[in-house]
């Protein structure tokens, strides 16, 4: 890095002075009241993301038959959307009003209001409730959290139950609001293929928008399969349903709960692999993408109401570290960790948006150097994309797939490109650094091509940009 000669920063783009559509982030389990979302809203502006999602607590906002009180939900919607943010609302948990045994869990996570018609109409009404009250401010409604585990449909997974819990959750929303996206799915496991079958054999199609997915992996190129798999088997029943990844990320700590629990994970490993997952669910092109999430907290998926160890199950995946009083109620500042810094990077990169092209742009070697006292970057091990904007001006990313549990990497690789490529930077996305090429590093190879040499190439991706591709402070 030292041979490059920096030339500044990317500048931070805010969500309010974004257009851009493909970034998310989550702001989960205020349903259950575990941290401060007061404390988010302005680091959640300056981040970037354009997408929100936030999870709806009905047994937090009915507490009284037939009366819905929104004020603390409210809050949060109408701070998200003066930044510049569109949440969108996942619509659960149950309510021990209706469900006597949704009572026994902390939150009523996992208790469906599908077994009487008491259940039911409770359920449509509070559904048309909130979708009539947020008309104008919310235009997404997901219908529940992860069905397809035990954890969340407590009763046992059932795709059919599901399916048909969705038709009628839609059918509600959509007689008050007809205008209103409804997601289904939220998919925890793609391994799950007949729970899958099972939900789009009840006749959903016609009543959804989009499916959300999660997938929390170590290796994120696995994604590319995930993706290619989901969009073949939705479009056997209907072209117009999108694809959203709606959860993913990883701890920052070691000893952790929730998902990957049992890595040894740590803050530089988290930030690593949000860039390449990123960048991952921008080329299998998602809809969108929605990193989990903001800030750290318990999980509370399986706590049993009234015993306070039961889900004391503390979660390190926020891009905002915080620290826990004796309640598991997330207290302190909330800090910014190098996933922050580092997907604030990325979102500014894209700035308005791009468009995924390929670029006249080529591995050259492996050439042997002393840089490395061995050869530079083979292409079998890299992960890269070309980008354009509509400004004309392009961007290339890569990086080198190494493990990101055992492994540190740091190489150098070498391109040739079309020399009419102006204006060439380098951008570290960790640091947000941006660098100019010294004239050393490029041969004429004549032709009307150049090669770039020895450019660091490390286990996360740097963007080589062409012209204005981004804004540099």
């Amino acid at each position: 890095m030292h041979r490059l000669i920096k030339v500044g920063k990317i500048k931070p783009l805010a969500s309010i002075d974004s257009t851009n559509t493909k970034f998310g982030i989550g702001l989960e389990k205020l349903d259950r009241n575990v941290f401060d979302p007061s404390k988010t809203y302005d680091k959640l502006g300056e981040l970037g993301a354009k997408y929100v999602r936030i999870q709806s607590g009905w047994a937090r906002t009915e507490k009284q038959e037939n009366v819905y009180d929104f004020s603390w939900i409210d809050e949060i919607v109408d701070n998200l959307i003066a930044r510049g943010m569109e949440p969108w609302i996942c619509m659960c948990y149950g309510n021990g009003l209706y469900t006597e045994n949704a009572n026994e869990i902390f939150g009523c996570v996992g208790v469906p209001p599908i077994f009487s018609e008491r259940e039911k109409n409770a359920w449509a009404n509070y559904c048309k409730a909130t979708a009539k009250h947020f008309e104008g401010r919310v235009k997404m409604y997901e219908v529940w959290n992860e069905p397809d585990g035990r954890w969340c449909w407590k009763h046992g997974a059932s795709g059919t139950e599901y399916g048909e819990f969705v038709i009628a959750t839609s059918k509600a929303i959509k007689s008050v609001v007809p205008s209103a996206k409804i997601l289904a799915g939220s998919i925890a496991n793609r391994n799950n293929i007949v729970w899958i079958k099972d939900m789009f054999e009840t006749g959903i199609a016609p009543y959804i928008d989009a499916i959300t997915y999660h997938e929390y992996t170590n290796d994120e190129t696995r994604v590319l399969e995930t993706v290619r798999y989901y969009k073949a088997f939705i479009k056997k029943y209907g072209e117009h349903i999108k694809l959203i990844q709606g959860e993913s990320g990883c701890p920052s700590v070691p000893e952790t709960n929730g998902a990957l629990r049992n890595g040894h994970w740590s803050e530089d490993k988290q930030a690593k692999l949000l860039l390449r997952r990123q960048l991952i669910d921008l080329i299998s092109e998602v809809e969108f993408s929605s990193h989990f999430t903001t800030v750290d907290m318990i999980e509370a998926l399986n706590g049993k109401a009234g015993d306070l160890k039961s889900y004391l199950d503390y979660g390190y995946f926020g891009v905002l570290r915080v620290e826990f009083d004796e309640n598991g109620f997330a207290v302190g500042e909330y800090t910014k960790k190098p996933s922050y810094y580092a997907y604030q990077n990325f979102i500014a990169l894209f700035g308005q948006g791009a468009k995924k092209q390929d670029l006249p742009i080529i591995l050259k070697g492996p050439d042997y150097t002393e840089k490395v006292f061995g050869n530079s970057e083979k292409l079998q091990r890299m992960v890269t994309q070309g980008f354009v904007k509509e400004n004309g001006s392009s961007a290339f990313l890569y990086y080198r797939h190494a493990d990101i549990m055992t492994e540190s990497y740091d190489g150098v690789v070498s391109f040739a490109c079309d020399e009419k490529l102006e204006n060439i930077r380098l951008i570290d996305l960790m640091s947000g650094n941006v660098y100019k090429i010294p004239e050393r590093m490029v041969e004429d190879l004549g032709s009307g091509f150049i090669k770039l040499s020895f450019l660091p190439i490390k286990d996360y991706p740097f963007a080589i940009t062409f012209g204005d591709f981004c804004e540099v402070e």
